[in-house]
């Protein structure tokens, strides 16, 4: 709900999941407070699928896939603005670690010879979560796996070693 209106009231809230909106303020005292809930919770999902990607250790084609698939999954379960994770101190903390990981992967990926080493990290920092934000939003009628898989092919075609 959230997702489709970003300014949606904790009345409007409480009827679409079926509650008194007193429920939800009495585990919520405010809007802000339900907003940093839903964010941890999203960023807790992002955490676990850093962590089962097995970035550092799988193959890298294979963690590439994991991890793909499994952000598209925690962006549809979790579709909220994420402006306000970028601006949280505390997250963006676990956000910039979050970012390392992917940095070093990405290198890891390169030294292996799956991404060509001639273009920008930036450029390929960049380009994957683009690719994965478009396919969570816009290619709704694949699945989670499916969508991956079109993501990582037009990564790897697209960046892939010549």
């Amino acid at each position: 709900m959230l997702a489709d209106d970003p300014g949606a009231s904790i009345a409007a809230i409480a009827a679409e999941a079926g509650v008194d909106r007193r429920t939800v303020y009495r585990r919520f005292p405010s809007r802000e407070e339900l907003l940093a809930a839903i964010y941890e919770a999203r960023y807790e999902a992002v955490e676990r699928v850093v962590e089962d990607a097995r970035l550092r250790e799988a193959p890298v084609a294979v963690a590439l896939h994991r991890y793909v698939e499994g952000i598209i999954g925690v962006n549809r379960t979790w579709p909220v603005e994420l402006t306000r994770l970028k601006a949280d101190e505390e997250i963006r903390g676990r956000r910039d670690a979050l970012i390392g990981e992917l940095d070093a992967f990405l290198e890891r990926a390169v030294s292996e010879g799956l991404l060509r080493a001639d273009l920008p990290a930036a450029w390929t920092g960049s380009l994957l979560p683009q690719l994965m934000h478009l396919a969570s939003q816009q290619m709704s009628q694949l699945t989670a796996a499916q969508a991956a898989d079109l993501v990582v092919d037009t990564f790897l075609q697209g960046l892939g070693a010549r």
